[in-house]
């Protein structure tokens, strides 16, 4: 506080002390100190990417992994760098009781579970008429099978911690690709599966999905398609997977309020 030329109080200081009030404000609510966070399929691509905001973030994180072992082992390592906890479980999220087994292993390590990411997923190309029964079957298996389970599994313990969730849907739920049928449909059921527990879980636990466009995860037999894709979008780029796990921890620490909301991420691709 000072005085003008006329003896006036003057509160030059306000202005920064707001600001500096408003950062500490913004550094809290987006702070998950203090927090776990289950993300399946964590050990690489963008699960690995999700885990590592969420821990840089301040949670202790438990990863899933089925084959990914040496992966798996990597990012644990990773997480506890950012001076958290981090675990490592292998599970077939296909099978119920490894999935129960497997999520009593992740409240044991961790203490509590306030966040489950239902990333892990299976991303396939194939022709309408060249699809496989069994790649139909496995396709819901794993991208919509597995989330119910883990969804059904954690409800208790989210419950309990007033948690939330948050599926890892795709564009491709929203948009048909001719070349993906079987992939879209999984999706798009993961979106219903996203809004129909966000009713059946409330008021305790708020479930909401990030549904990313084209993601750009370094696989240089695609840089093609990934440059013309890029040309498409009104953002001029492909996405990250830094980007995607920027949504998931929106939803992480976002008002409770919301819930059964499913947000894409694609830069506009699909305007």
């Amino acid at each position: 506080m000072a005085t003008d030329s006329r003896g006036r109080l003057c509160l030059t200081i306000v202005p920064s002390l707001i600001l500096f009030r408003f950062t500490i404000f913004k550094m809290e609510a987006l702070s998950l100190a203090g927090k776990c966070a289950l993300v399946t399929g964590g050990a690489k691509r963008i699960g690995r990417e999700i885990a590592l905001n969420l821990a840089r973030a301040g949670a202790s994180v438990a990863i899933t992994y089925l084959n990914s072992s040496e992966e798996a082992l990597l990012t644990t390592a990773q997480i506890v760098a950012s001076r958290v906890h981090g675990v490592a479980l292998r599970c077939d999220l296909r099978e119920p009781q490894a999935v129960k087994g497997m999520v009593h292993q992740a409240i044991d390590s961790l203490g509590r579970i306030d966040l489950l990411v239902n990333n892990a997923g299976l991303y396939q190309s194939r022709d309408f008429e060249k699809i496989a029964d069994q790649e139909w079957d496995e396709m819901f298996q794993v991208n919509v099978r597995a989330a119910f389970l883990m969804t059904q599994a954690c409800a208790g313990e989210l419950r309990k911690q007033q948690g939330r969730i948050v599926n890892i849907g795709s564009l491709g739920g929203v948009r048909p690709w001719i070349t993906h049928v079987h992939y879209c449909a999984s999706k798009a059921a993961l979106h219903m599966l996203t809004q129909a527990t966000a009713k059946a879980l409330a008021p305790d636990v708020a479930v909401n999905c990030v549904a990313p466009g084209m993601i750009d995860q370094g696989e240089s037999k695609r840089d093609e398609a990934m440059l013309r894709f890029a040309e498409k979008t009104p953002m001029q780029k492909n996405g990250s997977a830094a980007d995607v796990a920027e949504a998931v921890r929106f939803f992480a620490t976002c008002p409770r309020f919301v819930t059964g909301q499913v947000l894409v991420v694609d830069g506009g691709l699909s305007l």
